[in-house]
Formats: structure tokens, sequence, C-alpha cells
């Protein structure tokens, strides 16, 4: 071979060897950057989880005291309660026929036992409508017995459970509807039955409460003894 021809060969050979140097290195480096990229990650805090706060339960303990009621709450929704005299007939007042007295409770003020009262039924009445658009029409699906109620006013709360649910003929003079002596409850009226032309209904369907925790130390407001009559309320327009 030409002396040329062999230092071609002898360049051909280095330069190779070079390229080949030179990828083995780059090869090298990327796996080692690799290495690093893939290597342990640094690891986060971890906290243990916490589970909500429960709310506080507004029927513990009962009220401290008597109280006049603001807000009767069923199933979450509140209605107004309306403080009402009675007639010249000393029968309890109810709300007005308007379309937001319809909603509403009437309650019988004192002398009549106050909710938080040692003993006594507290009377509270609502309307019913021949359409089914009141109040009443409503505690006729929404108050089966174990049903609790929240009875809210001057910052005190009582609750009460409904333990029964019975319907008397609206003239009937023995439903125990007003009771100032005996347990504490939540006595509810409302009209039920058949309607007269004349807006009477027949019947009336009475709900008593049984107060839940009550305090027994809270002061009852005094009571005056009471003629029995007809547990009452004023007949609903359609």
């Amino acid at each position: 071979m030409a002396p040329t021809a062999r230092k071609r060969l002898a360049l051909t050979l280095v330069v190779t060897l070079v390229v080949v140097v030179a990828a083995a290195a780059l090869g090298v480096t990327a796996l080692q950057r690799d290495d690093v990229e893939a290597g342990p990650q640094p690891t986060l805090p971890t906290f243990p989880s916490r589970s909500p706060t429960p709310e506080p339960d507004p029927c513990r303990g009962g009220a401290d005291r008597a109280f006049v009621p603001e807000t009767i709450s069923i199933r979450g929704k509140d209605y107004s309660v309306l403080a009402l005299q009675r007639d010249a007939q000393d029968v309890p007042g109810v709300p007005p026929l308007t379309p937001s007295g319809k909603w509403e409770f009437g309650w019988d003020v004192a002398p009549s036992p106050l909710p938080g009262s040692k003993q006594g039924h507290v009377l509270v009445n609502a309307h019913t409508y021949p359409d089914g658009s009141a109040l009443g029409n409503r505690l006729f699906t929404q108050l089966p017995r174990g049903t609790i109620l929240e009875v809210r006013g001057e910052g005190q709360v009582q609750c009460y459970r409904v333990e029964r649910r019975f319907e008397v003929p609206a003239d009937s003079r023995d439903s125990g509807y007003e009771n100032d002596e005996g347990p504490r409850r939540l006595a509810i009226l409302a009209c039920s039955g058949d309607r007269s032309p004349s807006g009477d209904w027949s019947h009336r369907t009475i709900w008593f409460a049984k107060a839940v925790n009550a305090t027994p130390s809270a002061p009852r407001a005094p009571s005056t003894p009471k003629t029995p009559r007809a547990p009452t309320a004023a007949p609903a327009s359609s």
C-alpha cells in the first residue's frame, strides 16, 4: 500500500474512534442525568385528616327558663309564631286569614303555659285550607310520631317530640287540648274533617308533643281556672 493511502486510512480510523468515544460519553452523561431525575423525590409532610366538628344539638339540656315563642322549626323549616289574645268567648286566637297568616302558628298567650314551663300544655294552632295551601295541611303529612319540633324565642330553645295524634269532633269538650297542670307538652291544633258551605270544619286534629330534655327548674307562668270549651279555630277561607 502506498504511503499516502496508509495515511488516509489512519486518519479515517482516528476520526471514527473519536466519534465513537464522543457518542459513548454522551450516552453515559444521559444515563447519569436520568438516574438523578429518577432518584428519590422530596416527601411532603402529611397531616392527619380532621373530621368536621359536629353541630351542637339544639335539643340538649332544654330551655333555662320559660319564654315567649317566636318560631317553631319542623324538619329544618322555621314558621313564625304569633302571640294572640283570646276572643270575647275566651277562645284562643288564630292567625289572620292572609297569605302570610296561613303559614304562621297562633300561640295562646299567658297565663297559659309558655315553652320551658314546669308543666302544662303550650297551645298553638294553624289554619287548614280546603285547597291544601296552608300550614295545617302541611302538618298532616309532616308530623308523624317521633318528629322533633324546635321552639325558639328570647335566646332559648325547647324541643318537643310528637308522641300522639288524634281527631275529635269540633264541639268536643274533653279532648285534653287545654291542660295547665299536665305534662310539659306542645299541643297543636288544626281544623280537619269536612268543611261546610259556611266555612266550618267538622273536626279538629290535635298533636301532643312531649318536651325533650326539659329543665326541671324552669319557672312556669301562673294560671287561672278555665271552664271547659271546645277546641276552636277560625274557619279557613278558600
